[in-house]
Parts: structure tokens; C-alpha cells; sequence
């Protein structure tokens, strides 16, 4: 009987094992059902308190809309972190979800891991996760209602996202303070990095609705679209970062104050000297030349031009000077595109190499090579080495320069 008592008791405990399993397998959808029941309610909401907010209309309380509607927005994202938490880290737990789920677990765990280091870019990078992952799931799987209505608020939120996000950036690298990390390249590679998914998510989908609104930046928005494709070398990243910060200036100005953009601008330049001091291959050497060439244009008329304060009174005297011979060249653009051309590239090599000079990175090759750019174009002699006590050319003469006078 004891034997048996206990045959029975095994049976009727892997029985019950058995009914819990299925009951869990069946629970979690309906969890997930009902998470995703919550989120949908307090989507409505959110976009009722939305649209009311950002309707004109004087018969309404803008402060009491504005705090409805962040109240609502709060009530929002908790309703998502908590379908994240209890339905897809469940799935995945169990086995049973897919990859898109594993995905968004795996940046949700990405996101909160900034929240002990880096708390400010935590609050604002867990709010456009969220975001993106219930517009992914609109998209995929919502009424075509639904994502017209959400889309106003996507943008008009993430705009705010990206914009704290970027001003956050730009704190940091302007603060003289920061001695955890001197060079702060990581700082540069977020910017660029947060421009990018920017132009990718957000400013594609301005551009398909409102594409009248942007028509300035139209060329820059197609240029980038080229580095999207295809596998991209250090004179691509470059260019690209270089299109980026163009399009900075006007969407971003406040976000990426000027001094901030000098300093990136700065930064793209060190690396574009780098490139071509280190290049061999003769064809490669002159497109980073060429490029190089476009950054300094940029940098020179698309920033330095817009300057209004200047900290050192010498360097803005100097920038006048360099100014005034830019504006006189670019007379020559309509009567001689060649002379221009040549002249203007004459004027840049000029002024880099006096930047350069004096620098703690050593562009010694860079100078070599942007001297044999002024002799071929004319604008400085060849002197070869003279003997002193004879006063004639020592050695061959169709020897290489040692001696330049700029």
C-alpha cells in the first residue's frame, strides 16, 4: 500500500507538472493580450490629450492641456516598459519568443544599462526606444487610422528626443572640466551617431510627408542617402559625418550651438589631414584631397562666415582677410570656373598650412604635399640647393625641392 500510496503520488505530481507547463504556455499570451490591451488604451488616451494640447483654441487652458497630456504621455510609456517586462522577457525566458522580441529585449537592456553611468542620456534614449518599438508594432500590425494619428505625435516627440539628446551632447563637449576623458571622441562618434539614426528615422519620413518644408536641405538629404548603401571606406565616414553636420546648421542650431559645431567641424578636419597625410595609393590620395578641399569650404563658409563672437580678436582679423580674398575669387566663378577653381584651392592650401605649422600633430608629410600643390600650380618658386662658396646648383638639378619659398 505504501509503495503504491507513493506510485500514486509521483504520477499525480508530474500530472500537475504537466497542467502547470500548458497553463503558463497559455497565461503568457494572455498576458501578452492583456498588456497589449493597456498599451492600446493608454495610446487613445495619450493621442486624445495630444491632439486636444496641440489644437488652437482659445476657449482652452494651455497649461492644464500641456500637464493632461504629459500625464497621460507618462502613463503611456509605463504601460510599455511593463508589457516589456512582463510579457517579452517572459517569451523569451521561455523559448517562445521571436527574433524581433529578442531584439527589443536586448536594446531595452542597452537603453537602462546608461541609467548608473550616464543617467540624462538614459532618460531621454529609454523614452525614443519606447517610442520606436510601439511604432514598429503600428506599423507592422495597426490600422492604417492608427498610424496616421500616431505619426503626428511620433514626430513631434521624437523631434524633442533627438533635440535633448543632441543638447545634452553638446554640454559635454563644451564643458572644459570634463577630465574623464580629454580627447572625447566618444562624444564626437555620439553626435554623429544620433544625426544619422535621426535623418534615418525621422527626418525620411518629414521628407515622404512634407518634403516643401525642407526644400533647403533637399541636396544635403539626397547626398547622405548615398552613404547608405554599400560598404563605406574613412574618406566615406568623413563625407558622410561632413553632410551630416551640414544639415546640422540648419535643423539643429540650437541643440548643436556653434561652438560646438566648430569644435565637430575641427574634428573632421584632423581626421581629414590624417587620411591624406597617410594615403600612398596616388588615385585615393587625390580624392581625399578633393574632399579634404570641401571640408575646408564648408567649414569656412558655412560656419566661420556666421561667426559673430570671436574669444581671440587676431584670428577673427585674420578670418576678415581670408574672407575678402574668398569673396574676390568667387568673382571668377561665372567668366573662368578653371581659374577659380585653381585659385581658390591656392587660397585653402595657404591658410591650412598656416593652421598646420604650429600644430602638436605632426603633418610634416601633409606639408610636403601641399607645397608640391602650390609649385604645380604656380604659386610659389622651386629653389634647389645652392653651394655658398661657389654661388651654382650643387648636385642634380632635376633633383626633388628641399626648399620652398610660400
Amino acid at each position: 500500500m505504501e509503495e503504491r500510496s507513493l506510485r500514486i503520488t509521483g504520477t499525480n505530481v508530474n500530472f500537475f507538472n504537466k497542467i502547470t507547463n500548458t497553463l503558463t504556455k497559455m497565461l503568457i499570451p494572455t498576458k501578452i493580450g492583456i498588456n497589449g490591451m493597456v498599451v492600446t488604451i493608454k495610446r487613445n488616451a495619450m493621442l486624445k490629450s495630444y491632439e486636444m494640447y496641440t489644437k488652437e483654441d482659445e476657449n482652452y487652458n494651455n497649461d492644464e492641456l500641456e500637464k493632461k497630456f504629459e500625464t497621460s504621455y507618462t502613463a503611456y510609456l509605463e504601460s510599455l516598459d511593463k508589457h516589456i517586462m512582463d510579457s517579452i522577457y517572459k517569451k523569451v525566458k521561455n523559448g517562445t519568443a521571436t527574433e524581433f522580441e529578442k531584439n527589443a529585449l536586448s536594446k531595452y537592456y542597452e537603453v537602462t544599462s546608461l541609467k548608473e553611468k550616464e543617467y540624462i542620456d538614459y532618460k531621454y534614449r529609454k523614452q525614443k526606444y519606447l517610442i520606436e518599438l510601439d511604432w514598429e508594432g503600428i506599423q507592422a500590425n495597426g490600422k492604417e487610422k492608427t498610424k496616421q494619428k500616431y505619426i503626428s505625435f511620433y514626430i513631434y516627440k521624437m523631434d524633442s528626443l533627438y533635440k535633448s539628446i543632441l543638447k545634452n551632447y553638446s554640454i559635454k563637449l563644451a564643458d572644459t572640466t570634463n577630465i574623464y576623458d580629454s580627447t572625447k571622441d566618444w562624444i564626437y562618434t555620439k553626435i554623429f551617431y544620433t544625426l544619422e539614426e535621426y535623418l534615418q528615422n525621422i527626418l525620411s519620413i518629414k521628407m515622404e510627408n512634407f518634403k516643401e518644408e525642407y526644400k533647403a536641405i533637399e541636396a544635403d538629404y539626397q547626398k547622405f542617402q548615398s552613404f547608405t548603401v554599400g560598404k563605406l571606406d574613412t574618406r566615406d565616414i568623413i563625407e558622410k559625418n561632413m553632410t551630416l553636420l551640414a544639415i546640422s546648421r540648419k535643423l539643429f542650431t540650437h541643440s548643436i550651438p556653434l561652438i560646438v559645431a566648430e569644435q565637430c567641424y575641427e574634428k573632421l578636419l584632423k581626421d581629414a589631414r590624417t587620411l591624406l597625410q597617410d594615403t600612398k595609393i596616388a588615385n585615393k590620395r587625390e580624392r581625399a584631397y578633393s574632399m579634404l578641399i570641401t571640408l575646408i569650404e564648408d567649414y569656412n563658409v558655412k560656419l566661420l562666415s556666421t561667426k559673430v563672437y570671436w574669444e581671440n580678436l587676431e584670428k577673427r582679423d585674420e578670418y576678415k582677410k581670408f574672407w575678402d580674398k574668398y569673396k574676390k575669387i568667387t568673382e571668377l566663378k561665372e567668366t573662368n570656373f578653371i581659374e577659380y577653381v585653381k585659385q581658390k584651392e591656392i587660397l585653402f592650401i595657404k591658410n591650412d598650412l598656416k593652421k598646420i605649422h604650429d600644430s602638436k600633430v605632426d603633418y610634416s608629410k601633409l606639408e610636403k604635399y601641399y607645397r608640391r600643390k602650390l609649385i604645380d600650380y604656380g604659386a610659389i618658386k622651386e629653389l634647389h640647393n645652392e653651394c655658398i662658396s661657389c654661388g651654382k646648383y650643387k648636385g642634380n638639378i632635376k633633383q626633388k625641392v628641399n626648399k620652398v619659398r610660400v
